[in-house]
């Protein structure tokens, strides 16, 4: 399943879905408030260029019940075409159906976004890996409660070949030019 732009380590818009990862309110909570605001506004600005790139949105919600909805800021500006999963597992794989739809979309580059950088987004990040995709994980879209649990998974995803990148670089990938028809539409998310 690996893509012929895993030689240049690039996005390609045609073969990205953007992975949200338990963006909930009782999480986000517990993050120190200067790397939470850094991580809602990454994730915002991905969020509205895969809308505008036609990029297809998945969502999940680590145990909601116990852990809260998923933020506004993310829900209010889901497509329609965007399915939110629950789970408990740690990874988005463990969520009853998220294979099957995911398998559908027909896209070999996951980008990945959310909380918590160790836990969901490193078991997730992993196993997607182990299945033949290639991942991708924007480094100022993901966030710990502490700073020593978000470096250790950064070594640890490193080590593992995840391929480490800032929101900026998705966003220029996805559009490799500047003639592209919404590069004034994306340059405008992050001016």
């Amino acid at each position: 399943m690996t893509s012929k732009n895993n030689l240049q380590n690039l996005c390609d818009i045609d073969d990205s879905c953007l992975i949200i990862i338990d963006v909930q309110e009782k999480l986000t909570t517990a993050i120190p408030d200067k790397v939470i605001n850094r991580l809602r506004k990454n994730t915002g600005i991905l969020l509205n260029a895969a809308n505008e790139l036609n990029v297809p949105v998945i969502t999940t919600a680590q145990y909601p019940k116990g852990l809260g909805a998923t933020e506004k800021f993310i829900t209010q500006n889901l497509t329609d075409s965007t399915i939110t999963f629950e789970k408990t597992h740690f990874s988005c794989l463990g969520a009853d159906g998220f294979t099957k739809h995911l398998t559908e979309l027909k896209k070999k580059q996951i980008i990945l976004t959310g909380v918590e950088a160790h836990i969901c987004i490193f078991q997730s990040a992993i196993e997607l890996r182990q299945t033949g995709f290639d991942v991708y994980v924007v480094i100022d879209a993901i966030a710990s409660r502490e700073f020593t649990s978000y470096e250790s998974a950064l070594t640890r995803l490193k080590q593992a070949g995840i391929i480490l990148l800032n929101t900026e670089s998705v966003l220029f990938e996805w559009l490799r030019d500047a003639s592209h028809e919404n590069f004034k539409t994306i340059s405008k998310l992050i001016l």
